[in-house]
């Protein structure tokens, strides 16, 4: 039986920041129209984060969740930069500044690290920030694959 999806992955209504934010920047379309069930369900992993001074993820979709190995629950109490080992931090770090300067960055790559200490590798990855229409920013955002079968260095 799966599990049922949590009620806050479907109703905060930061995933429509989450959704218009993207498209806008980036001219793409993160999943066709928006529809929060299908950012849940969505092939790759979406994550976002907020403006704390740690910043701390209040979404990650099922893909992201299992890249991760945490249940909802916990993902969004994790503090975003607890999401790559150690050493990886301050290259993480200097990304998100640049995409606080540019508004995004898109070909991101980079290894994560979950809950168990497995390290996987992501590709493709797109980091924006999290703009509503009056031009509020909400904290940031990612959106990746992760590369089958190439375990991490």
């Amino acid at each position: 039986m799966k599990d049922p999806i949590p009620k806050a992955a479907l109703q905060d209504p930061r995933l429509r920041v989450i959704f218009d934010s993207f498209n806008h920047l980036t001219g793409k379309d993160l999943i066709g129209c928006f529809d929060p069930l299908a950012m849940w369900n969505a092939d790759r992993a979406i994550v976002a984060h907020g403006l704390e001074a740690d910043p701390v993820f209040f979404y990650g979709n099922r893909m992201a969740l299992q890249c991760f190995e945490m249940d909802f629950d916990a993902f969004v109490r994790l503090p975003s930069r607890l999401s790559a080992e150690p050493l990886a931090r301050p290259l993480r770090a200097r990304l998100l500044d640049e995409v606080t300067r540019r508004g995004y960055v898109d070909n991101y790559c980079g290894v994560r690290i979950a809950s168990s200490g497995n390290r996987f590798t992501i590709s493709d990855g797109t980091v924006w920030n999290l703009v509503d229409a009056m031009g509020v920013c909400h904290g940031q955002a990612a959106t990746f694959v992760i590369q089958p079968d190439q375990p991490a260095p």
